[in-house]
């Protein structure tokens, strides 16, 4: 009598585990769907008014029932040169970044030095600097050398702000790679600068990329650089073209709006090819 009684228990048990794995979950993907819908709504908004024509404040509607791409041909027409500007410094900014933080992240990693923890103290310390502060500082600088009103002078500065934390997330993966690996390419007659070219790197593709991408948007999207460092239109990025470009259509958001569209392209095609090296850079540190 007491093992059937068990036995039904343990049905009875069965079946109520059963039952809680299939309860529904529509009320939490009813949520998930409010919560994404007051995420992508400004993104639908932006682009609904650029495709409409004489686009006002209050003269948008909630759907382009007569889409025009008159904004873009304009946005193209007045912002196509900061665009340019904005892809060129980005890129250099990239280059320059990678070419200093992923030896010095190297060396940070694989080399054990007096006072190390005070420098990666540091280089966390510098990542709370307001912006605005270094923009000052390097005004008075780049005034001196020459350096105002040209695309080296933001590259640098961009490089400047984005280096200290390109070093501590490759840093940071190349600490979890084996010593056993550079120790073997250096038992075969490599030095430390083959070893960290043919391994290191390759190794740390993931890291290297994600430090790309992050170095990529954060000088895409600078904005007190460039209103700090630059005063001619010949060398301006595309977000003080659109700080600029608000006060003179400020009455027909059509161009404003589709010059926002384009400055969002480069940036939402690069995390959605590059998703995949996102996520295995910022989580291989972790593992060991």
């Amino acid at each position: 009598m007491s093992a059937t009684r068990a036995i039904r228990v343990a049905e009875a048990g069965g079946a109520s585990v059963a039952h809680r794995h299939h309860r529904p979950r529509w009320p939490m993907t009813i949520l998930g769907i409010l919560f994404l819908s007051i995420m992508i709504f400004p993104v639908y908004w932006m682009i609904n008014t650029s495709l409409q024509a004489q686009a006002g404040a209050a003269t948008v509607t909630w759907f382009p029932f007569q889409p025009t791409f008159a904004g873009y041909i304009g946005a193209i027409q007045d912002q196509g040169q900061n665009l340019v500007t904005s892809i060129i410094v980005a890129l250099g900014t990239v280059v320059v970044t990678l070419v200093v933080a992923t030896p010095a992240a190297y060396g940070l990693g694989r080399f054990k030095m007096p006072g190390m923890p005070v420098f990666l103290f540091v280089l966390l310390i510098t990542q709370m600097i307001p912006t605005i502060v270094i923009a000052n500082a390097l005004y008075t600088l780049f005034n001196d050398i020459g350096l105002l009103n040209n695309y080296l002078g933001l590259i640098l500065a961009d490089s400047a702000a984005q280096i200290p934390f390109a070093v501590l997330l490759i840093r940071a993966f190349i600490t979890s790679i084996p010593q056993s690996l550079v120790e073997a390419a250096l038992v075969d007659g490599a030095n430390n600068l083959r070893a960290f070219i043919s391994i290191v790197v390759p190794i740390s593709r993931n890291a290297i990329i994600t430090a790309a991408l992050f170095t990529f948007l954060g000088a895409w999207g600078d904005f007190l650089f460039a209103l700090t460092l630059t005063s001619k239109p010949d060398v301006r990025p595309v977000t003080l073209g659109i700080y600029n470009y608000l006060s003179s259509n400020v009455q027909n958001w059509g161009p404003v709006m589709a010059t926002a569209v384009l400055a969002s392209l480069p940036a939402a095609v690069l995390l959605i090819l590059a998703q995949r090296y996102i996520a295995a850079g910022a989580i291989g540190g972790a593992i060991k």
